[in-house]
């Protein structure tokens, strides 16, 4: 794969930030030197992941993910690397010549960008349609009737599908986009779906259309909602998986509701994107909505981000329970609190907030209660609640949901309380807790067996580059010091690092010495290895540096060469065991010993133990 010119990535390098850019995917928290956040590419519960801004690189001290920013966005949006220093050329107007990338690149990077430009100008599409179109009359009437005028429309750019069977189709081939470019949109169905170069049709007709953004503000899929009340088919229909986007990695809203988050700390989760509009324009910010009902576990990570605590704002009748139930599991994994408002019955947050103001459904999120004490409400209004069999029906049912608990004190809490609602001592409840959280994690490993790992929200699994210590240490004091760089650069390095094993590490440092020396530059050397010398490198770079870089860079060296000598010691004692050997040729080897022994007693001890 052609490589973009060292000088390009440099200036890109230069021109951004590695606070700035991977502020735009999540919130990262001053500590000292350096920026925490909880780690994107594994989950945990306390912070590992760090940026180091001196450095202009990220290290995750839990997963062992680390780079530079480059690195960062290959790995979090899942792009080669001519793709991510595109993107950020493109995020401070550097210009790349298409020239310069390779073939392959080049076809996915126009791929990528053309789907992304299809879909802005499809959002532009369907917002003229709703704002122009006679036959969208039907979609502005329901927009109004739900709250919606035309500022807000065009502020989350809703637009109107038209009813037909290709007028997208034939609008896409109007804007010269190709067949291949509008199949791999997602924005059309196939007659044969095994056919993906066949006749196709518009996914979405006579719908309202819901734009969906990923963190950028890029829109990258959307969410059509049904207008006809008899009409067949799906009352919302959503994009298809595509290359921009994954269903269960996506909030709908976060892109606009991220400061609110942070600031309150605390998400209301709508159940669709009509409800999160309006609470939205009401004032009321800190809300997102997943794509589909229940959080997925990526989902629930994203919002960790961002939040302590979750409020779930479903419907109140037996869909949203189960959505609220299903949601569980993902956000208590995350030591996310989770409470659940109780609407007024047949109300949802739009009909509140338009019908009695936002102060009222503020007051509904405030009077929100803890997840389990609604559930045992619930049971306890089921028939049968009081026999001895609907008790235990319902510590079964408390107990699974307990067993997806990961704070000890938490659950003990959980325990002590909810058993006596249960009628029951907090031992019983905390042993079928147990039972159901032994459940849960041999189910979540057979998952992981058959899925595997994390599947892609993880980078692809780097194996350690391990050196010994010797070598180790003469790495590491070379990362950090230039003074011990041009010192080892003055000594004939080559023949002795080749013939030492893990040599090549030493080599790669010197080899690239001049780049070293900046962070700029520094890029340029992490972005040219392979990921699992990049993070070699970066550890090296995140650990603190011995003081005395020189003298301990010299005892380094000197050890090294002190055991290529006891290497051919030895080799010549074997060649001295050979019986055929004439007087004269024992001789000479047992010379060349005493040599080779003298030379290892003549070399300077070290000034750093070694040993």
């Amino acid at each position: 794969m052609a490589l973009i010119p060292d000088e390009i990535i440099q200036q890109v390098a230069a021109a951004n930030d590695i606070v700035e850019v991977i502020g735009t995917y999540f919130p990262l928290k001053r500590a000292g030197p350096t920026y925490k956040a909880l780690c994107p590419f594994h989950q945990e519960r306390t912070p590992s992941f760090s940026v180091n801004p001196a450095r202009q690189i990220f290290k995750c001290f839990g997963c062992g993910a680390g780079g530079s920013m480059f690195r960062f966005v290959m790995d979090y949006e899942h792009i080669e690397f001519t793709a991510a220093v595109r993107k950020l050329a493109d995020r401070v107007g550097i210009r790349i010549e298409r020239e310069e990338l390779s073939q392959e690149d080049r076809q996915r990077m126009d791929l990528r960008r053309r789907l992304l430009s299809l879909h802005a100008e499809a959002a532009q599409f369907f917002h003229l349609q709703l704002l122009r179109s006679p036959a969208a009359q039907i979609a502005r009437d329901y927009l109004k009737g739900r709250g919606i005028n035309t500022d807000i429309a065009k502020s989350w750019t809703l637009g109107y599908a038209p009813d037909g069977w290709d007028h997208f189709l034939r609008w896409a081939h109007s804007r010269h986009y190709s067949h291949e470019e509008i199949a791999a949109s997602g924005l059309v169905s196939f007659k044969d779906p095994e056919n993906q170069r066949g006749d196709c049709y518009d996914r979405f007709r006579a719908r309202v259309m819901f734009p969906i953004c990923n963190d950028n503000s890029e829109v990258i899929a959307f969410s059509g909602r049904i207008l006809q009340p008899d009409a067949k088919g799906a009352k919302y229909v959503n994009s298809p998986e595509t290359m921009l986007f994954t269903k269960g990695a996506v909030l709908f809203g976060l892109h606009r509701s991220k400061r609110a988050l942070i600031d309150k700390k605390s998400a209301i989760v709508c159940e669709g994107q009509l409800d999160l509009i309006t609470a939205f324009e009401a004032g009321i910010q800190n809300v997102i909505a997943p794509q589909g009902t229940a959080f997925t576990p990526k989902q629930a990570r994203i919002l960790k981000r961002y939040v302590e605590e979750v409020i779930l704002c479903f419907d109140s009748d037996a869909a949203g329970e189960k959505a609220a139930e299903r949601s569980l599991p993902s956000l208590l994994a995350e030591k996310l609190a989770v409470r659940v408002a109780s609407l007024p019955q047949g109300e949802d947050p739009d009909s509140l907030i338009r019908g009695k103001g936002a102060d009222a459904f503020r007051a509904q999120m405030d009077a929100a209660r803890e997840f389990f004490d609604v559930q045992i409400d619930r049971l306890a209004a089921q028939p049968g609640f009081d026999s001895a069999r609907g008790r235990s029906a319902a510590a079964q049912k408390v107990a699974e949901s307990l067993g997806f608990v990961t704070d000890s004190v938490l659950r003990e809490m959980h325990f002590q309380r909810l058993a006596t609602r249960l009628e029951l001592a907090p031992q019983e409840l905390a042993t079928l807790s147990a039972q159901a959280a032994l459940r849960h994690r041999n189910q979540g490993e057979r998952r992981e067996s058959d899925e595997g790992a994390g599947g892609a929200e993880k980078p692809e699994p780097v194996p350690p580059v391990k050196a010994e210590p010797t070598i180790g240490l003469l790495a590491l004091v070379l990362m950090h010091s230039s003074e011990a760089r041009q010192w080892l650069l003055e000594e004939e390095w080559e023949g002795r690092l080749k013939a030492e094993p893990q040599g090549e590490l030493i080599e790669t440092i010197l080899q690239s010495a001049h780049l070293l020396e900046t962070p700029e530059t520094l890029h340029s050397f992490l972005s040219s290895l392979e990921p699992s010398l990049e993070r070699f490198f970066v550890e090296l770079l995140e650990n603190i540096a011995p003081e005395h870089p020189l003298a301990v860079s010299q005892d380094c060296w000197n050890e090294i060469e002190r055991r290529q000598l006891r290497r051919r010691i030895e080799a010549t004692k074997a060649r001295q065991r050979n019986p055929s050997l004439s007087l004269e040729e024992a001789g000479a080897l047992h010379q060349q010993i005493l040599d080779l022994q003298k030379r290892v007693s003549d070399i300077t001890r070290p000034f750093s133990p070694l040993r």
